[in-house]
């Protein structure tokens, strides 16, 4: 098995203005971990993921994918060339909250965009990779439908088979499930654990707790722009050492029966 990381992540920081998000964060990922990041609202969980594929630029701090450094340093400054950022952002896909089609396109050509602008193919060659990857996430039979007419679940399915379609090597997932109405929650959790399966690499924000346990190899608690607490399912979700995670942990199980 490959050991060496597929992403590393060294001294991240990420302010907006004098609001300092992500504090000197240190983070590696190795091919087919996947990483559950849980935290409160504003922990700085989504500012970390779009810091990953350079949807926001980093204050401070690197980026290595695959050995590579991102960026080219020049006079003492670090610039990002277009063209470096949109192979780091095929490479690290990435699946967000709202779901972001196209609504004038069919959910198969939603798909088959952007293999057609971004990597190249053919359409013969983009429709094919497009049709598999819709069966992969149960959605073989919504082809020619329009998104607006597609369940949330579905339409963040179709959102999976796209990020699927351009074979990146890490999946990145932003809180996939909370725009869904509960009883939407199920069908995609079953598609990213089908992917988990497939040992796919894989970064998951996310609130269901539950899944996080069953799904993760390592869970990290993101608590004052920093690793609070990082561990496996069991040593975080079940056995945390620090009483800020033990305090996050309580508020989800007051409830519980």
């Amino acid at each position: 098995m490959n050991t060496q990381p597929i992403l590393e992540v060294k001294g991240l920081h990420k302010s907006f203005a004098d609001h300092h998000v992500l504090k000197g964060i240190d983070f590696s990922v190795k091919p087919g971990e996947r990483v559950a990041i849980i935290g409160g609202s504003g922990s700085g969980k989504s500012t970390f993921l779009r810091c990953l594929n350079f949807m926001e630029t980093l204050s401070e701090g690197e980026i290595w994918v695959d050995n590579e450094r991102i960026g080219v340093e020049k006079n003492g400054r670090i610039t990002y060339p277009e063209k470096q950022l949109c192979s780091v952002r095929e490479r690290l896909g990435m699946v967000f909250q709202q779901f972001n089609l196209f609504p004038h396109m069919t959910v198969l050509q939603n798909v088959m965009e952007g293999l057609i602008t971004v990597k190249g193919y053919t359409k013969q060659d983009a429709h094919a990779v497009a049709v598999r990857e819709l069966a992969k996430v149960g959605l073989s039979e919504k082809h020619d439908a329009w998104p607006g007419r597609l369940s949330g679940g579905q339409q963040q399915r179709v959102a999976i088979a796209r990020a699927l379609s351009m074979e990146p090597e890490v999946l990145l997932f932003d809180e996939p499930t909370s725009s869904l109405d509960p009883e939407l929650v199920g069908e995609v959790l079953r598609v990213i654990n089908q992917l988990a399966e497939e040992g796919r690499t894989m970064l998951l924000v996310t609130h269901e707790l539950g899944f996080a346990y069953h799904f993760a190899t390592k869970v990290i608690f993101l608590a004052d722009g920093v690793f609070h607490e990082v561990g496996t399912p069991d040593e975080v979700l079940k056995n945390p050492k620090k009483p800020r995670t033990q305090e996050f942990l309580r508020r989800f199980s007051e409830f519980a029966f």
